[in-house]
C-alpha cells in the first residue's frame, strides 16, 4: 500500500535488480507521481487538521515532519498493474490479489488458497490495532473518505477467508484471524461509545476529544489520532446519534436529540 514504510524503497529495488513493480492498479498514479502527490496528501492533511480544531502551529510543524520524509521515496514506472479479484502467479504459487481498503485506500491482500496463507500488510496486525487513517481520495474527489468504516467491511470480507495462517506486515504471524478481526470489532466499538460520552456532555471538536482520550498524544500523533476520531464519528453519524456544528472556521460534533 502507499505508506513510506511499504513502498519507500520500491524505486531503488526496481532500478537494482532489474524486477518489475506490481502495484494495485488505484495506487499506479500515487507511485508514479510520487512527489507531487505526497505534496497533495500533505496539504490535504493541514486543511483537514485545521478544520477540526488542531492548532496551526500543530499543523505546521506536522508539515515539516511530513517534508522529511519524502526523502525515504521516489517515484517509480508501475509494469504491472494489479486489480482486485486477479491471479497472481509466482512459479508454483498463485495468489490472488484482493484490494482492502481502510488503513490506506490502496491496501492489498495475497491470498495463497492452496495453501490458506494471506498476506496481509498493514491490514491485520496482531499487537497492534491498524490506524484507518484519513486519506486524500486516490479518485480525486472532495469528499472525506469515511475510512474506519471502509476498514470495517474490509474486516468482514477478510473474515470469510479460511485463512490458517495471516503473515502481516509487521509483527508475528497471525493463526485465528477471525477471533483477532471479532478483538477488532469490539475495540472499535467500546472507542465509539466513548467517544459519544465525550460528545453528550458538550459539542467538542475532533481534537478536543482526542486531547480526552489520549493527552499529549494528541499533539505529538495529530493525524494519527484525529483519524482515530473521525472515524469513530462516522459511524455514530451513520447511526444518527451526532451530527457536525459548524462553529466558525471549525468543526464540533454535537449529540443528536
Amino acid at each position: 500500500h502507499q505508506h513510506i514504510d511499504h513502498l519507500g524503497l520500491v524505486e531503488i529495488i526496481a532500478s537494482r535488480s532489474g524486477a518489475g513493480v506490481a502495484a494495485i492498479d488505484v495506487v499506479v498514479p500515487f507511485i508514479e507521481n510520487f512527489g507531487d502527490d505526497v505534496e497533495l496528501d500533505d496539504q490535504f492533511a493541514a486543511s483537514l487538521m485545521l478544520r477540526h480544531g488542531i492548532p496551526e502551529d500543530v499543523v505546521t510543524a506536522l508539515r515539516s515532519v511530513s517534508r522529511s520524509f519524502r526523502a525515504w521515496g521516489d517515484r517509480a514506472e508501475v509494469t504491472r498493474p494489479l486489480h482486485d479479484g486477479e491471479e497472481l502467479r509466482l512459479r508454483n504459487r498463485a495468489l490472488e490479489v484482493q484490494h482492502r481498503p481502510g488503513h490506506s485506500p490502496s491496501d492489498t491482500l495475497f491470498w495463497d488458497a492452496e495453501r490458506r496463507i494471506l498476506l496481509c500488510a498493514d491490514h491485520l496486525i496482531a499487537h497492534i490495532s491498524s490506524n484507518p487513517l484519513i486519506s486524500r481520495p486516490l479518485d480525486g474527489s472532495d469528499e472525506r473518505p469515511r475510512a474506519l468504516m471502509t476498514y470495517l467491511e474490509s474486516l468482514r470480507r477478510t473474515r470469510e477467508l479460511p485463512a490458517e495462517i495471516v503473515l502481516p506486515g509487521h509483527g508475528e504471524p497471525v493463526v485465528d484471524h477471525r477471533a483477532l478481526i471479532d478483538e477488532r470489532f469490539t475495540l472499535h466499538r467500546r472507542r465509539a461509545e466513548k467517544i459519544f460520552d465525550l460528545i453528550d456532555e458538550r459539542p467538542r471538536t475532533a481534537y478536543e476529544i482526542a486531547q480526552e482520550l489520549w493527552g499529549n498524544v494528541a499533539v505529538t500523533q495529530a493525524f494519527l489520532t484525529l483519524s482515530e476520531v473521525l472515524g469513530h464519528v462516522d459511524l455514530l453519524a451513520d447511526e444518527g446519534r451526532v451530527r457536525e456544528a459548524p462553529d466558525g472556521d471549525v468543526v464540533r460534533f454535537e449529540a443528536v436529540g
